[in-house]
């Protein structure tokens, strides 16, 4: 919700994953006139039961609808189906295809591309590490992310054709040099400092 803040009572629609779904979300985002439409976990309470023990027809799909909300069940593979909550459909409609998508399915998949591109190029190029301290992969996602941010903004202020993994090494040459100079600096000041105090000794 603090994340939704910017954007809440201005009519929106916010595509989320199954960590975020639910549907005490999708209540409160209701009262700020804000929708939602994200797949869900199929162990969660909300969803039926028969969800988890039924299986369905490849390409087929099932709605359970209470008040605006509305859950679709899509068989997309012979041994996985998908669940997709949503408080924007009220109605979903089939394409006419041969694998007869829902209209929740192809929304969700329309919308949630940036974001599922995003958690891929910062997974490609990454500097996390095995840790259960929250606060460190917390801190080591965000400079995943900065670095993507940067390498965009760097493209397109300069309109170099330069890739992820070329930005990143020029990245990290430029900072090791920063605290290279940094410490060299520091070093010589020390050395200084001694010579003094060995003089001061001498004299």
């Amino acid at each position: 919700m603090r994340l939704m803040d910017p954007y809440l009572n201005k009519g929106r629609n916010v595509t989320t994953d199954n960590y975020f779904t639910t549907v005490n979300l999708a209540k409160q985002l209701r009262i700020k006139v804000t929708s939602i439409i994200g797949t869900m976990n199929k162990i969660r309470r909300e969803v039926p039961s028969t969800v988890r023990t039924t299986k369905n027809n490849l390409y087929s799909t099932k709605l359970y609808k209470s008040g605006d909300m509305t859950l679709t069940v899509y068989q997309g593979k012979l041994k996985k189906k998908v669940a997709v909550f949503s408080t924007l459909h009220q109605d979903v409609s089939l394409e006419k295809n041969a694998k007869k998508t829902p209209e929740t399915i192809k929304f969700y998949n329309e919308t949630k591309y940036r974001g599922n591109i995003l958690d891929q190029m910062a997974q490609k190029y990454s500097v996390r590490t095995c840790t259960r301290r929250w606060p460190i992969h917390s801190f080591q996602t965000t400079l995943d992310l900065a670095a993507i941010n940067a390498w965009v903004i760097y493209k397109e202020e300069t309109k170099a054709k330069i890739t992820g993994k070329e930005f990143l090494e020029q990245l990290s040459e430029e900072l090791a040099n920063i605290n290279i100079q940094s410490r060299k600096k520091l070093d010589q000041k020390e050395i200084s400092e001694m010579e003094k105090t060995k003089i001061k000794a001498e004299t």
